[in-house]
């Protein structure tokens, strides 16, 4: 009996819940005469949360991102009802991608360097044929080099996204929490972190990415197609 296939994360849905629905929230219904502040960030950052809660429980795995993502959004929350200065949602904003950053040059010293999470998993590649090729060939310090490479690319992408992160809160939210000024900053600086925060960190993450299809197809001697699962 065959395997029930994994079912793939709606990008619409992620993009819907953890970023559309609460800046709406956060920008159009946490005024006085709505939500008002502290229940419009509560509702607000219960999207997220109750998202990553179920996804957790359909594919029952965590990983690093994940964890960070989940303390990411209690984090805001708190600085929120705590009403600390707002000064820590930018070391927040920056701090989660740093963190995950650091991780990824770090695990380049474990069993398990997390590039394998990220670009080089049997959810996109066929590993077990190319890792079969690489020991054909005798190719397989050089593939690790190349892990190795990858690695610092992908680790680039959440640099990058820190320094934006820490520069784009900085200049949106500078109210005090328990405010509407401050959930309106906070969903539109939510609004606008695809575009100037998801956008540049994907695009090296896809460099990254064709990087390590290039040197496969180098080090392997296999198709694209035989590489690639379908």
């Amino acid at each position: 009996m065959s395997a029930k296939p994994e079912r793939r994360e709606s990008i619409l849905l992620s993009l819907g819940l953890n970023i559309a629905i609460p800046a709406v929230i956060l920008m159009k219904f946490s005024g006085e005469d709505a939500l008002g502040p502290v229940g419009g960030l509560i509702v607000a950052l219960a999207f997220p949360l109750i998202y990553g809660l179920v996804d957790f429980v359909r594919r029952r795995e965590w990983n690093v991102v994940s964890v960070l993502g989940f303390i990411s959004v209690l984090l805001t929350g708190g600085i929120g009802l705590l009403q600390l200065d707002p000064k820590w949602i930018a070391v927040k904003e920056a701090a989660v991608p740093a963190v995950i950053g650091i991780a990824v040059v770090l695990s380049l010293r474990t069993r398990f360097p997390i590039v394998r999470t990220f670009l080089y998993n049997d959810k996109i590649i066929r590993t077990g044929d190319v890792d079969a090729a690489l020991e054909r060939r005798g190719t397989r310090r050089a593939f690790d080099q190349t892990l190795v490479n990858a690695s610092w690319m992908l680790a680039a992408s959440f640099f990058v996204s820190s320094v934006l992160n820490f520069v784009l809160a900085k200049l949106i939210v500078k109210s005090q929490p328990g405010t509407t000024a401050f959930n309106e900053e906070l969903g539109r600086m939510t609004a606008l972190s695809y575009p100037v925060i998801v956008v540049p960190s994907m695009i090296i993450m896809i460099a990254a990415l064709w990087y390590l299809f290039y040197r496969i197809k180098l080090l392997t001697d296999l198709d694209l197609e035989q590489i690639l699962k379908t």
